[in-house]
């Protein structure tokens, strides 16, 4: 999510802890009015801030979305499954036929790859299904308001009004995310107003358009060309190590050339050397009994789109999908009776078989598919339990037909 990687995790984590005082709506258009001086202040005009402020109210949606994150961990495998899942990657040729041509034009220009920039959209928001139907400049001042996220808020809301006065959006369509990322790939507005392009030459800078995606998906090859991705670089490559792999080395502080690590016994899952893409570093994601990748510049380059490992490989592997590559070849530790991703997917079409909607088949063993699995469960005159495993499945494939 555009710039909304380590700025935006340490502005949300650090900018207040307290919140200043209750959420009310007379407090709020109290704030409203006394931030109207603040904007004034650096630069905003007094026509500009009154129109962008009007009908905005405090918007609880955003305080309860604020309040009830929670920290999770994902196995990277299970990510992965709903990062690249089939109907993903479907979507994602579909798109690659649809915008060829604008692809094709953005990826000559700015050298990244078209898959990869299609990957992020897909990543961010569905290809465009998905970009948020929040006001910004409400999502941002109440941010602000609430004292949780001020500083993050203030710095957010300053830059969104600079970019309504520029002319490139009007307020009423200046939506997104409760978190203020905005438009196919999900720009905050300081990463607009940094990276943004004017692909189409319209004279606006439009990463809302729904129609036309192409000044977002340009705006994004910038950023990653201006944050030094290596033009026909792979994000990284699966390898298979020596029994005698020193893994003090698999760590993304070490970095070797790939004839260095061929001297040291690793080789492509093949037993090929290791081909010449500059430097690398040995990266296991799942721990010694997973795959095995060594990762480039370019992994990085994601990982400054979005500072998390997982979100740079869910890029780069998806990416790899829409070209038509497979699966990693080494399986993932998924452990006793977890489901791959396919089984995931037969679950599902036979819940929906047996008239359990669950919705398209997505390989995301979310909330409404493990409401039918305790239904059906319950059915069978079971105790559910809320699981689909092997066991389940196997269950499963022998009841419905």
């Amino acid at each position: 999510m555009k710039l909304l990687s380590a700025a935006l995790i340490l502005a949300l984590s650090f900018g207040g802890m307290q919140t200043a005082h209750a959420q009310t709506e007379a407090g709020f258009q109290a704030w409203v009015k006394q931030f109207r001086s603040t904007a004034l202040k650096n630069g905003v005009s007094a026509r500009v801030y009154d129109r962008a402020f009007r009908g905005v109210k405090l918007n609880e949606r955003v305080v309860r979305l604020d309040r009830k994150q929670a920290e999770f961990s994902r196995e990277i495998w299970d990510y992965l499954d709903t990062a690249t899942s089939p109907k993903r990657v479907k979507n994602g040729r579909a798109a690659l036929k649809k915008h060829g041509n604008v692809l094709r034009q953005i990826e000559r220009k700015y050298g990244v790859d078209k898959e990869v920039v299609l990957a992020v959209w897909g990543m961010e928001t569905g290809y465009g299904a998905n970009m948020g139907n929040i006001n910004i400049v409400e999502a941002l001042a109440t941010l602000a308001y609430d004292g949780r996220r001020e500083k993050f808020g203030r710095q957010q809301l300053l830059q969104a009004l600079k970019i309504i006065q520029n002319g490139d959006i009007t307020p009423n369509r200046m939506n997104g995310s409760w978190a203020g990322a905005m438009g196919h790939t999900q720009f905050i507005p300081t990463s607009y107003e940094a990276f943004a392009q004017d692909f189409d030459g319209d004279g606006k800078r439009n990463v809302w358009d729904e129609n036309d995606p192409s000044d977002a998906l340009a705006s994004t090859a910038n950023y990653f060309k201006r944050s030094g991705w290596v033009q026909n670089q792979p994000w990284g490559i699966e390898v298979k190590l020596p029994k005698d792999f020193y893994h003090g080395n698999a760590s993304l502080k070490v970095k070797a050339t790939p004839a260095r690590w061929t001297e040291l016994g690793v080789r492509t899952i093949n037993g090929n050397k290791i081909p010449n893409h500059g430097k690398g570093s040995v990266f296991l994601p799942a721990g010694s009994d997973g795959p095995a990748f060594i990762v480039f510049k370019n992994f990085g380059v994601i990982k400054r789109y979005n500072n998390a490992n997982s979100y740079a490989m869910g890029v780069g592997h998806l990416a790899g999908k829409i070209k038509g590559q497979g699966e990693f070849v080494k399986e993932w530790p998924r452990g006793p009776g977890a489901l791959k991703l396919a089984e995931k997917l037969a679950v599902q079409e036979l819940l929906n078989s047996a008239g359990y909607d669950v919705g398209e088949p997505d390989g995301i063993i979310g909330p409404k598919t493990l409401d039918a699995v305790n239904a059906i469960q319950a059915s069978w005159g079971q105790q559910p339990n809320s699981k689909a495993d092997q066991v389940f499945l196997k269950e499963l494939r022998k009841r419905v037909r």
